[in-house]
């Protein structure tokens, strides 16, 4: 397979190759293509994979330099990296039957508050979602993470709770910190499994294209290509959610869900949540999701134990 790319001068072809070629070198070393001038046009030539690898890091970098200027030999190993990355998720996706998903891509909202939710969702780069249990504001939020994954709007997803105890204590679990950790992130690997088979799924937790973090973990990362999750929020503290929203990259968009009347923090930590609804309301770029009963979609039960607690707590 063949490719041509156009340049306009001598000095705008300088900069995409790089000083001595450098860029070119780094291009062919690393897809193995061909890549030479010839009338005018950069012609990479090679297998089909090669080439339209080749060829897509050749054009941002010629957006790039002709913005820029020379590209930072940093920034190129990125493009190349992230083109990689691209490539895998797009083979891990696919499958023989050409369907990756066990239903839909995106579950369809059942309830007005849900189709608000989703359209937060697509407008904002950050969410705030709040809610009873059974409201579907995990399963919504990581729908929408796939399908970002799945149409190329993001090369990963980074799925995040805190490991906060709730009358049990994790000295006390067997296995290494990992098997202690694992009990407080299985929600977030059951809501995965609605969308993708186990295979895929491993396959791209080994290969970082899906990451399952506790909150501390998060802490000093700029996190670019990725929509975020955090996932029960409410018992994040003010310094963690400070912390997670801060680690908002470029091209990211950032979900956080929880239940404010589900707090498991001490009585003297204030819930990070909670003052971040009360801060962000109104502020372009972040939406604040609502949703009440009147959204739960579990078990029709469900509904009935929230509200016979809603007024028993009130009653105390």
């Amino acid at each position: 397979m063949q490719k041509a790319i156009p340049f306009k001068d001598k000095d705008e072809l300088a900069l995409i190759l790089g000083l001595y070629d450098r860029n070119a070198r780094a291009i062919r070393e690393n897809t193995g293509a061909k890549i030479y001038v010839r009338n005018g046009e950069i012609h990479v030539m090679g297998s089909r994979k090669a080439v339209e690898k080749a060829a897509e890091v050749l054009l941002k970098v010629r957006e790039i330099a002709v913005a820029h200027g020379q590209i930072p030999e940093e920034e190129l190993r990125e493009l190349l990296d992230g083109s990689a990355k691209r490539e895998m998720t797009q083979q891990t996706l696919a499958s023989p039957s050409g369907g990756v998903f066990r239903r839909r891509i995106e579950i369809e909202p059942r309830t007005p508050g849900q189709a608000a939710y989703m359209r937060l969702m697509d407008e904002n780069s950050i969410v705030i979602s709040v809610g009873p249990a059974g409201t579907g504001k995990t399963l919504l939020a990581i729908s929408k993470a796939v399908t970002a994954l799945r149409t190329g709007a993001v090369l990963r997803i980074i799925l995040v709770r805190p490991v906060v105890e709730a009358g049990e204590r994790l000295g006390f679990l067997p296995g290494d910190i990992e098997a202690k950790i694992n009990p407080y992130l299985r929600p977030v690997y059951d809501a995965l499994n609605r969308f993708l088979e186990y295979g895929q799924l491993r396959r791209l937790i080994d290969n970082d294209v899906i990451e399952i973090v506790p909150l501390a973990y998060m802490r000093g990362r700029t996190l670019d290509d990725a929509y975020i999750v955090l996932d029960e929020g409410q018992n994040a503290t003010h310094e963690q959610m400070k912390m997670f929203l801060t680690r908002l990259g470029e091209r990211s968009k950032m979900v956080v869900t929880g239940d404010i009347t589900q707090i498991d923090l001490p009585a003297h930590k204030g819930s990070g949540l909670v003052e971040a609804i009360k801060l962000f309301r109104g502020v372009v770029g972040i939406g604040v999701a609502e949703l009440t009963n009147s959204d739960i979609v579990r078990h029709p039960l469900v509904q009935k134990i929230v509200e016979v607690y809603e007024r028993h707590e009130k009653r105390r």
